[in-house]
């Protein structure tokens, strides 16, 4: 007889896995802080004029995902994409912990469930509803994860720090872009939720597993706030994305 009547209710805490992400002899590879950031086009215009180096790869059947490098107020930080949604996300964030990364700041968009939250308006999440499946095996069940709160501490002292307006709150991280219905919005509404997501709550399991320190920014994006979805064109706020890179970066830098 199963143990439960849902196999993602069955969470194993045994560390070691019969695959294994990069492990101890491979710590050093990368730099010990790291920018994770959903924005490929902030990739390619860094790299191209020089500002990122390349010095490593992850790697999936997409093909290879760069790690890259960059200094920044002397110190070494590392860069990278995490893929999109949170199988991915959570396996690319496992790897990097494994190659010697412990301190991350995440930055990407977010869907709101509030149509007040305008269009670039930053989000600093302060836990997340775990409506994904990656986290289950990375943590006993439960509703919510939560950020590490050191990490949330230096996104706020770098977002007050430029004077850059932001809002704390909960966010719905899911696996179904599609089956965001409408029950199902004001249902996380109901529970507190501004933002909804793909990978929040799986990167903020693996880092409590792996005791990692991590947090994220989240700019708002599309608006599922009303009887119709308005994309509010939310991927073309280039200016917002740059820039949510580097106060990242910056948050990141705050991280001892």
């Amino acid at each position: 007889m199963h143990p439960n009547h849902y196999p993602i209710l069955e969470y194993d805490p045994n560390p070691v896995a019969v695959i294994q992400p990069p492990q101890f002899g491979a710590r050093g590879k990368v730099p010990q802080h790291c920018v994770l950031c959903f924005f490929a086009e902030v990739f390619d215009a860094l790299a191209a004029n020089g500002t990122l180096k390349r010095i490593g790869k992850l790697r999936s059947e997409i093909g290879d995902n760069p790690i890259y490098e960059l200094e920044m107020d002397g110190r070494r930080l590392a860069a990278v994409h995490p893929g999109v949604g949170a199988p991915l996300a959570a396996g690319f964030l496992d790897e990097l912990i494994g190659l010697g990364a412990q301190k991350f700041i995440a930055c990407g968009g977010a869907g709101v469930l509030d149509r007040e939250i305008a269009v670039g308006h930053l989000i600093v999440p302060t836990s997340a509803v775990r409506d994904e499946g990656a986290s289950y095996h990375y943590l006993p069940p439960g509703r919510e994860v939560s950020p590490s709160p050191d990490g949330v501490t230096a996104i706020e002292a770098a977002l007050k720090a430029d004077g850059i307006a932001y809002i704390t709150g909960k966010t719905w991280t899911t696996d179904a872009i599609y089956r965001e219905t409408p029950d199902k919005v004001k249902l996380r509404k109901s529970e507190g939720c501004i933002a909804v997501e793909m990978e929040a709550a799986a990167f903020f399991a693996v880092a409590q597993f792996r005791g990692a320190t991590f947090a994220q920014i989240l700019y708002g994006g599309d608006n599922l706030d009303s009887d119709k979805w308005d994309s509010r064109h939310w991927d073309r706020q280039t200016s917002v994305r740059e820039k949510l890179f580097w106060l990242a970066a910056e948050a990141c830098l705050r991280l001892a």
